[in-house]
């Protein structure tokens, strides 16, 4: 089966709001976030408004055999993510089998080399590659997880990532993430606010619950291990992410520094070889690829594949929250848990809020994907329409 079509796309996806009363704005609204920017303090440390951060524009990705039958797949970063997905990598790939999953990724990533792979072309690249994997399990009529060799687990168990503590703990989940309001320019004052963070973290959810902790690239060597010093005595399952992706001697010398706490990352690391180079110096213990930033399914499987010979964990980036984690959490053994990001108000059930119809929403602290073809989304042809790249120009 040939592919007719690949293009960005527009999902407009009817708005149905909640019939439940929030109790509050959800946490997003009022916990300060850093990422690396925000060493200078012109720029804001609320959600989504920090220069990296307001670009984050949601694409989908359709692809159409020859047959009329197609695919989606989401990405991120909006109009950059949309040009190289319509003028570079569709010419390259219409025309060619749509089964040729490993064939069509290694002319995508063969193809970025002169002007640059790993960063917003992988992300194209992934929105392409999970639409190609929908459309094969329409094709074969089977969901995704059965094309990665079946479920390995009834369900999956989730971690939640939310400052909303309490309501987490109401809607079942048993582990939990907090966000990180502090930059290494902070200094003592960045190591106290922290601290006082997350000891009301472990006492709200006692001893008996997995806390991890992320400061999203926010922190130099000198400072992580600082602040996993003074966070030794609430016993974190893992550190998330605490240096920018390319410094790879930092990493190698913080996992040297500090032997008492894991460290993950991977969700702004792109493409395999990062990965690898992560593994070769063990300098992770949590590998986090983002589905939707890594290279797409495909790519993520070969990062498991790596991570799984060295003996070490994957669990996807925000997995819980999207069809394509789903199905990767449920296929691989060596994914014990997969992240729940929740964005949500308190008070607001999650099946009111679920954002891609037809993908389930956790329940008592588990996930189980859709059993439909594909990643089982329920949207309909009419909701689609062609990315308006005149939109940025005119806007």
């Amino acid at each position: 089966m040939k592919i007719k079509k690949i293009r960005a796309v527009q999902v407009d996806i009817p708005k149905s709001p909640p019939t439940s009363k929030p109790r509050r704005p959800n946490w997003n609204n009022t916990s300060a976030r850093a990422l690396p920017i925000n060493k200078y303090p012109e720029f804001t440390t609320a959600h989504g408004q920090m220069p990296g951060a307001n670009t984050n524009e949601s694409i989908w990705v359709q692809v159409i055999a020859e047959d009329g039958t197609w695919g989606l797949g989401q990405t991120s970063f909006g109009e950059i993510t949309a040009s190289i997905v319509d003028y570079h990598f569709a010419p390259l790939l219409e025309g060619r089998d749509c089964f040729a999953l490993e064939f069509l990724n290694d002319l995508m990533w063969r193809s970025t080399q002169r002007f640059g792979s790993g960063g917003i072309a992988t992300v194209a690249q992934s929105g392409i590659d999970l639409a190609l994997w929908d459309l094969k399990g329409k094709l074969m009529q089977q969901p995704v997880y059965s094309l990665l060799g079946g479920p390995c687990r009834e369900k999956s168990l989730c971690y939640v990532t939310s400052d909303d503590l309490d309501w987490s703990i109401e809607l079942g989940f048993k582990h939990f993430k907090v966000s990180n309001p502090a930059h290494y320019d902070m200094g003592i004052e960045g190591l106290n606010l922290v601290e006082e963070k997350i000891s009301a973290a472990r006492e709200t959810i006692g001893n008996n619950a997995e806390l991890m902790y992320n400061p999203v690239m926010s922190f130099n060597v000198e400072f992580a291990v600082r602040m996993a010093e003074r966070l030794r005595p609430y016993g974190l399952r893992w550190l998330e992410e605490p240096l920018i992706p390319t410094d790879l001697e930092g990493h190698i010398e913080l996992r040297k520094a500090i032997n008492w706490v894991p460290l993950a990352t991977g969700e702004d690391h792109h493409g395999r070889w990062t990965f690898r180079q992560l593994v070769e110096n063990r300098a992770v213990d949590v590998l986090q690829p983002d589905l939707k930033w890594c290279g797409g399914l495909t790519e993520a499987l070969k990062i498991y594949a790596i991570g799984e010979a060295a003996g070490l964990i994957t669990i996807p980036h925000a997995a819980a929250a999207s069809p394509w984690g789903q199905h990767f959490a449920i296929s691989m053994p060596e994914s014990p848990m997969a992240e729940f990001w929740m964005g949500s108000d308190p008070g607001i059930p999650l099946e009111e809020v679920c954002p891609i119809p037809g993908m389930p929403m956790p329940k008592d602290g588990y996930i189980k994907p859709s059993d439909a073809p594909g990643f089982g989304m329920e949207i309909k042809d009419k909701w689609i329409t062609p990315w308006d790249h005149s939109a940025i120009s005119n806007g």
